[in-house]
């Protein structure tokens, strides 16, 4: 399978004073607001960087871990995540993901072996180490 999704952000102003905002080709974002304080301060509507990250991992990890248990013939019930992205000094230094999940007749150990192995074949788990191609292009009043 292969294919390519999508997303735009803009940027207005200085990086401590300016705005922006992030629409997915889906429009599930839609212009959704980010700046300096959505993104190191709180109480801003608005998303970050760091935030879509946590939510791409959960929300991959999730289904990753759903068709491994599937291949092993389990079903899950439910599975819980949550991630959190730590950064600090300019990088986003670990992420951290939380599972809960509810999987009828498994054992504690296969249930540990089978979110590892999902953990690292996760496509956005290895997305932190992947090859980023970079084309520039400088409009001109």
């Amino acid at each position: 399978m292969k294919f390519t999704r999508q997303a735009q952000a803009q940027w207005k102003g200085s990086g401590k004073d300016g705005h922006g905002q992030i629409t997915t080709a889906s429009k599930v974002l839609d212009h959704t607001a980010y700046s300096f304080n959505t993104r190191f301060e709180d109480g801003e509507k608005g998303t970050n960087p760091e935030e879509l990250i946590g939510a791409a991992h959960a929300g991959c990890f999730a289904m990753q871990l759903s068709f491994l248990l599937n291949e092993a013939d389990y079903t899950a019930t439910s599975l819980d995540v949550d991630a959190s992205v730590n950064f600090e000094d300019g990088a986003i230094t670990k992420i951290i993901l939380n599972l809960v999940g509810d999987v009828p007749e498994i054992d504690a150990e296969q249930f540990q072996q089978i979110a590892h192995e999902a953990k690292n074949v996760c496509p956005v788990s290895k997305v932190l180490q992947a090859d980023i191609e970079l084309k520039v292009s400088l409009k001109r009043a």
